[in-house]
């Protein structure tokens, strides 16, 4: 039988919960005995301008860079989660220069790697983490874009509502057709006495 691979981007605008997302699909595909891998998101590390000051060099770099990151763990590991996509990644550079011909088809052919998008909606106005940018108006921009080119790309994207927050990573789970509890527990809780 060969093993399942899962490669799963939480996609959405800045200060929504993904990394909080990230950590808690990855802990569960650890109890389901994946070996799994976290992508971080890139952009802290970018050398150049990012949030409303970006350049169309730094989201390249930024966009460039989460590819190789997803190369890499998808070699090593059999289930990655990523804090962010091409997608969303591609949406910041939109948003500053408008849609590149020449990057299109490398971020449609990306999309066809992942086994799932996530959409996590904005519940709140973003809070200072050092590095994100504070305006909810930049916020709802890159949320709406992100929208656009899901739609554009016409990627299938599981869409998580706000109001159900407590019930996410339940949702995540029956959507990618995991369990919801490890086997393991079933051994334990079987209600039979030895």
């Amino acid at each position: 039988m060969q093993e399942r691979r899962l490669k799963v981007a939480f996609i959405g605008t800045h200060g929504v919960g993904k990394t909080t997302l990230c950590y808690d699909l990855a802990a569960r595909l650890k109890r389901l005995d994946f070996a799994v891998d976290f992508v971080k998101e890139v952009a802290r590390e970018c050398p150049l301008p990012i949030n409303q000051d970006t350049t169309f060099d730094a989201q390249a770099w930024i966009l460039h860079t989460q590819i190789s990151r997803e190369i890499a763990a998808a070699d090593k590991y059999n289930a990655v989660i990523c804090d962010r996509s091409v997608l969303d990644n591609y949406a910041y550079l939109v948003h500053q220069v408008g849609r590149v011909d020449s990057l299109e088809p490398v971020v449609a052919r990306w999309l066809e790697t992942y086994t799932r998008l996530i959409k996590v909606p904005i519940s709140e106005a973003p809070s200072f983490d050092g590095t994100r940018d504070l305006s909810q108006t930049f916020q709802t921009e890159i949320d709406q874009m992100i929208d656009e080119l899901v739609a554009a790309f016409g990627v299938p994207c599981l869409r998580l509502a706000a109001e159900d927050r407590s019930n996410w990573l339940r949702r995540i789970l029956e959507d990618l057709e995991l369990p919801l509890e490890p086997p393991q527990l079933r051994l334990f809780n079987s209600g039979k006495k030895v």
